[in-house]
């Protein structure tokens, strides 16, 4: 299918979008002078902003392409078991945010919180998770944003990942959280206006409810029984034991529940869950109609395609426009977590002082920026390879994560060797389902990553050795 805008089009759309976002932060925003400034707004951020804010990163690629992807592939329940754990993750994170504020007030980092409680090599384990996904998450957004403007304007790969990782990191660098929060915010306002415009045009277009109730089985027909077996099987139990875990698993939660006004942050991610929940649940529509129209093409840009064959090619624009809002409010998001690691955690252990620990803290932001890029450029990488893989590590954290939270402390070699165990070997178990399409392995990975280290954590602390 030829591209939708030209090549300097891409350019102008890419670029214009990048120097708006940031000439308006740096028009609102004075730049950070201290680091608890530059990793968390001062703990100000209120709960309408942080609540988009969240909303708008847990919106990463997966959100925009994946719901339409499964709903096109795997119908109802492709739809249903990747929509519902998204949103029942945030609300049953509402409650470990309280907590954690009131166990550690001043808190930055949950690393940082597992040095406290455990000791430094538990902290290295969480630092590897949590970085880990960082790189693994800013790549997938990447790997999505360079997939469709590729798509709509035939720019190479490469630049567009350049440009976008370019525009995440202009405003961040300068500001912090709170450029990506302020931006986030705008983001997400962005985003629900065109989808809630797009999607139902799009089904008006192709024919009504008839046309969603015809495609509600997926393309195949097969998947109109929202508990199908196969898929709960082959996807439903991996997707969800990741994005259960994925706030718990992710530094970019935990620093947005350090940086909202204390008595706040209950407020702020209800309403995060709610305004997520919007966005997969339209999009998943747009599977429904190429679906029941038979649209064929790539699967994970089927959106993409659907809109460029039902509605004005002008459309594309503000679709486009929506999609770089959702991969680049994750983007920055990733560059601020990781920046409180290294600008808090690491920095610390090297001994820096709060001055050098402020620089350090965006020295970080440039790493992951490199990471990002070399990843997303690997050829052949799939989103959907990254989406589930990442799942997996952060899952490896969960279970230690939870208990230590509601109950205090558990036994340090366990929480040591079991994070271990679950991480070196559950998630590689994991992937190799993934890359050598074993459904047993991809399955049972997820299900050993996420139960060996807690399950080690507690009968070590049974045994009471310490």
């Amino acid at each position: 299918m030829s591209t939708v805008f030209t090549q300097f089009q891409g350019y102008i759309i890419l670029i214009s979008y990048g120097l708006i976002m940031f000439l308006a932060s740096l028009k609102i925003l004075k730049p950070s002078l201290t680091k608890e400034n530059y990793i968390l707004a001062d703990r100000k951020i209120s709960w309408l902003q942080s609540g988009f804010s969240v909303a708008a990163t847990w919106i990463w690629a997966p959100a925009l392409f994946v719901a339409t992807q499964k709903a096109y592939t795997q119908g109802i329940a492709g739809l249903f078991w990747f929509t519902v754990p998204n949103i029942l993750c945030l609300l049953i994170f509402t409650y470990f945010a309280i907590k954690i504020r009131e166990l550690c007030p001043n808190g930055f980092t949950l690393s940082s919180y597992m040095r406290e409680t455990y000791s430094s090599r538990v902290q290295n384990m969480y630092l590897i998770e949590l970085i880990g996904l960082a790189v693994c998450q800013f790549a997938v957004q990447l790997l999505a944003g360079g997939a469709v403007i590729s798509f709509l304007t035939g720019l190479d790969f490469f630049i567009v990942t350049f440009i976008l990782t370019a525009i995440a990191l202009s405003y961040s660098l300068i500001s912090g959280v709170r450029a990506s929060i302020l931006t986030d915010y705008w983001q997400m306002w962005l985003i629900l206006i065109v989808v809630l415009i797009v999607v139902p045009w799009v089904v008006v277009s192709a024919g009504g409810m008839q046309v969603l109730k015809n495609g509600i089985g997926g393309y195949s027909g097969e998947y109109n029984n929202l508990f199908n077996k196969d898929v709960a099987y082959s996807f439903g139990i991996v997707v969800t034991i990741g994005l259960l875990a994925g706030p718990f698993g992710d530094q970019s939660f935990w620093q947005r529940t350090f940086a909202t006004e204390k008595k706040q942050i209950k407020k702020a991610f209800l309403t995060s869950a709610l305004v997520f929940g919007i966005v997969p649940i339209f999009t998943g529509l747009i599977g429904f109609v190429a679906a029941a129209l038979n649209i064929e093409g790539e699967p994970q840009l089927i959106n993409i395609i659907t809109v460029q064959k039902l509605l004005p090619d002008w459309v594309l624009l503000p679709f486009a426009i929506m999609l770089i809002s959702g991969l680049v409010s994750t983007l920055d998001s990733a560059l601020c977590s990781v920046s409180s690691l290294v600008g808090h955690d690491i920095a610390i252990k090297l001994g820096l002082n709060k001055k050098s620990q402020f620089h350090f803290a965006k020295y970080g932001m440039i790493g992951l920026s490199l990471l990002g890029l070399i990843l997303a450029n690997i050829p052949n990488m799939k989103i959907l390879y990254l989406f589930l893989f990442y799942g997996t590590l952060r899952a490896s954290t969960l279970i230690p994560t939870v208990m230590t939270i509601l109950y205090g402390r558990l036994s340090e070699t366990g929480m040591f060797y079991g994070i271990c165990l679950a991480i070196f070997v559950g998630a590689p178990l994991m992937a190799f389902g993934n890359f050598g399409g074993s459904v047993d392995f991809k399955v049972w990975g997820a299900i050993f990553t996420v139960l060996s280290s807690g399950v080690v954590a507690i009968m070590f602390t049974k045994l009471q050795i310490k």
